[in-house]
């Protein structure tokens, strides 16, 4: 295990290629994580959202946790994803990937019934209880329907291994008092997901940004958090202007949808979602292109 803390900067979370099977392409991935060392981030999140984790069958996620270790060879930071419905499944998840020699975990409470707050906790500790590694609580309100309330962090955070939190954009939009709020009674680090979000959570002094873009063209993500690590909220606000097209994409597309489309256009290969989710449409595509081209560009 690290001696200090992967929940902190840029965290970068890269699509996880798999044929029509759900066999995941381990040369391919090996290659959206060597770009990932190459530019330097400070953590990579493998089997995120972005990395289909919930499409994945235990095998394959193990396979992907093995040639990732395989492929970083610690230059890097390791967080792997470890959600799943089952308490047990998430414990051997979370098994697997510390045999594989994984830094970190990051876990959300994937449901189906809606869980009460101390089905979660109790959830989250037998995880704990399987592995040593330190865990990232993984708060995704819009796709778990789960919402942790303030006294679950706070309970969460008192179990040993649990060592940070990846948050959603405050609905309200103000960062400063809920990063304040979290320090004060949890303790523990604190990360935003939601790339268009990025600007404001980390001027607002957030210890780590979960990025989707940052999984595949590292390059402005990377930027733009080393500017506001910096106090630079002029650079911040340029960056963040330039990549506005795309977050509108983002938005308007969904961000899976359009990283695939970007692993193409950067010329690592022709992949597709897991079904039922689809290729973006020609139009779509067309709106994606022109958002990023600029950036290709400019390399």
């Amino acid at each position: 295990m690290l001696s200090s803390s992967p929940f902190h900067g840029l965290s970068a979370f890269p699509i996880t290629p798999a044929d029509k099977d759900g066999r995941v392409d381990t040369n391919i991935l090996a290659q959206l994580l060597e770009r990932l060392c190459e530019a330097k981030v400070d953590s990579i999140g493998l089997l995120g959202s972005t990395g289909i984790y919930a499409y994945l069958t235990r095998n394959e996620r193990r396979r992907a946790t093995e040639a990732a270790v395989e492929c970083v060879r610690g230059r890097v930071p390791l967080i792997v994803g470890v959600g799943a419905l089952r308490t047990d499944e998430a414990q051997h998840l979370a098994r697997d990937a510390e045999a594989a020699g994984a830094d970190a975990l990051l876990m959300a409470p994937v449901s189906y019934t809606p869980l009460t707050q101390d089905e979660a906790y109790k959830h989250y500790r037998a995880v704990t209880e399987a592995s040593d590694l330190p865990l990232c609580i993984y708060n995704n309100p819009g796709t778990t329907h789960f919402n942790f309330t303030l006294d679950l962090l706070v309970r969460l955070s008192y179990l040993p291994t649990i060592r940070a939190v990846k948050m959603p954009l405050p609905s309200d939009g103000v960062f400063a008092s809920e990063i304040a709020t979290l320090r004060e009674r949890t303790g523990l680090a604190i990360g935003y997901s939601g790339d268009w979000g990025m600007a404001d959570a980390m001027l607002a002094g957030a210890d780590a940004f979960y990025s989707v873009l940052g999984g595949t063209i590292p390059g402005p993500v990377l930027a733009m958090v080393r500017a506001a690590q910096a106090g630079n909220a002029d650079e911040v606000r340029t960056i963040d202007a330039m990549l506005a097209p795309l977050w509108d994409t983002f938005k308007a597309f969904g961000s899976l949808r359009v990283m695939y489309l970007l692993v193409e256009l950067i010329g690592i290969g022709i992949l597709a979602p897991p079904r039922p989710i689809l290729p973006l449409e020609a139009k779509s595509r067309e709106k994606v292109v022109a958002a990023i081209e600029p950036l290709l560009a400019s390399g």
